[in-house]
Formats: C-alpha cells, structure tokens, sequence
C-alpha cells in the first residue's frame, strides 16, 4: 500500500516548493523576514492545518470520482508531474486543478465523474482571484488607519515584522487545511482520512523547507510594487480567502488567492500592476494546469494498461 503512495508524497512536496511563495513570498522578497525563518515556520503551521482543518476538504476530492488505489497513485504522479515543471519555470499554480484534471481523466477513462462537485469545485477557482483581491483591498484600506497613526519609524518597522510572521503563521495553517486534500484525499477511503492529513502535510511541509526559493521571488517581485506593510497586508488578503474556503471543505489556489490579494492590496495603496507579462503567465498556466495534467494521465494510464496489461 505504502508503495502507491511514493506519488502523494513526490506531489506534496512539489505543492510545498510551489505554494511557500503564497505565504512568505512577499516577505521574504522584501526583506521582512527571512527565507529560513519564513520556511520554518511555514512547515511548523502547514502541518497543523493539515491534521486539524484539512478533513472537510479531503472528504470533498475523495468524491470527486471513485478510485483504486493504482488509479489514485496515477492521479497524484501526473499532478506532482506538472507542479514540478511549473514550478522548475518558476511560475505559481493551482495544485488543486492539478489533481482534478488528473481525477477527471481517471473518472473519464472509467466512466465516473462527480460533475456537482466539479462545478463547485470550477466556481471556487472563479472566485479565489476575486475574494483575494476583495480581501486584500478592503484590509489595506481598514488596517492602514491605525498603522498611519504611528508616527515612530522603528515601532512601524516592528509592527510590520511582527504583524507579517503572525499573518504568514495564519497563512501557512490555512494552506495546510486547504490544500492537503490535494495530495492525499484520492487515498482517504483506503487509509482513512486523518492518516492521509498527516502525510500530505509531512509531505507539503517538506518541500516548503527544501526547495521554494525561485517561486518565492516571483510572487513577491515581478507582479506589482508593494511596501512592507501591504506585502503583509497581501498574505493577510489570501489567508482569509483560503481559509474561509478550507472551512467549506473545497481545496482552491493558493496561488490565485495571493495573486488577486497582491493586486488588491497594490491597488489600495495606489500601484499598478508592474510586469503584465508574468501577471499573462501565470494566468495562461492557470488555464494550462488541469488540460497539462489530464493529458499526462491519461497516457500514464494507456501504457500501464495497453502495454503492460496492468488492470487498474
């Protein structure tokens, strides 16, 4: 059994590498906090999201279609595939339409697919950019009252320090409780539901700690000029919108979260977008992610079954 699940684990830690620029990118890009703090304490609360939020969501990608333990494996392998080349190219994406593009597949090739919970799962991703941005506007524009009312540079200085690891803990728990379905819930039926949290929140936490840095830097440079406070004020806009969609049990993009808070709170501030070609790259990736890792299942599955006459 434990063998099937070598992809879960290689997918977890593709969706850490990736998605740790969702909590500290702009952090760290910034100067705030730094990268091996940032990373720390991003593996310290994923983990705990994962074991105390993450069962809602898991129960939700494990009705997504029926699945072997074979066919899960397959699912998470060309999922964790096509994470690892968007995040090789460092470009940000949605672990979550990863592994439903690949679960579709499967459902397709054996003939079941939850579309209810499809179309739920589509709308999240229509609204993830949406509510990051709303979050990340509206928390600019209240919290920016009493931070403008210090008049002491350093006490600033310290607020935003502060303020920025308590967010990026929040953020980090709420990716965990969000996101662990992705790389386990295809499994919960088999070994259960809270065995599949702790090991993708193992797995996530580690590739947080071992190979996040390029990402980092995209997210937190290359998409629009923020300060230290609205850098904070982003994480704060995609911790909410995460979590909020973690308590109604649909995994969603950590990464179109972050986006739309970077873009919210820039705005609120008086940016504008900075680099509009990586803000068209990582949308197209949006759109790339689920039909990439569709496709790459769908020929894992053929050559397992056609030519090594593997039933699955």
């Amino acid at each position: 059994m434990w063998l099937y699940l070598i992809p879960a684990m290689f997918f977890g830690w593709s969706l850490g590498a990736n998605d740790a620029a969702n909590i500290f990118g702009t952090a760290v890009s910034n100067k705030i906090v730094k990268y091996r703090t940032a990373t720390i304490i991003s593996a310290i609360f994923i983990l705990l999201g994962a074991i105390l939020g993450g069962a809602k969501g898991i129960e939700t990608i494990s009705s997504v279609t029926s699945q072997s333990l074979l066919s899960g494996s397959i699912s998470v392998l060309s999922a964790a595939i096509t994470m690892t080349i968007m995040t090789y190219i460092g470009v940000p994406v949605s672990s979550s339409q990863a592994i439903v593009g690949s679960i579709m597949a499967v459902g397709l090739m054996e003939g079941g697919v939850n579309w209810a919970v499809i179309l739920k799962l589509v709308l999240a991703w229509v609204g993830t950019p949406i509510g990051g941005m709303i979050f990340g506007f509206i928390s600019f524009k209240i919290l920016s009252i009493p931070f403008n009312m210090i008049k002491s540079i350093y006490v600033k200085e310290r607020v935003v320090q502060i303020a920025t690891l308590i967010i990026g803990a929040y953020g980090a728990y709420s990716l965990g409780a969000n996101n662990v379905a992705n790389i386990t819930g295809v499994f919960a039926d088999t070994i259960g539901i809270q065995m599949a949290a702790l090991i993708g929140g193992l797995a996530i936490s580690f590739g947080v700690l071992t190979y996040s840095y390029k990402v980092m830097m995209t997210v937190g440079t290359q998409i629009i000029e923020l300060d230290y406070f609205s850098a904070a004020i982003a994480v704060l806009g995609e911790s909410i919108t995460v979590w909020i969609y973690a308590l109604l049990g649909i995994p969603v993009s950590t990464s179109q979260a972050i986006v739309g808070a970077v873009i919210g709170a820039g705005y609120a501030r008086g940016s504008r977008l900075t680099n509009k070609k990586v803000l068209l790259k990582i949308l197209s990736a949006w759109i790339n992610t689920p039909v990439s890792a569709g496709i790459i299942t769908a020929l894992i599955y053929f050559i397992l079954k056609s030519v090594f006459k593997i039933t699955i």
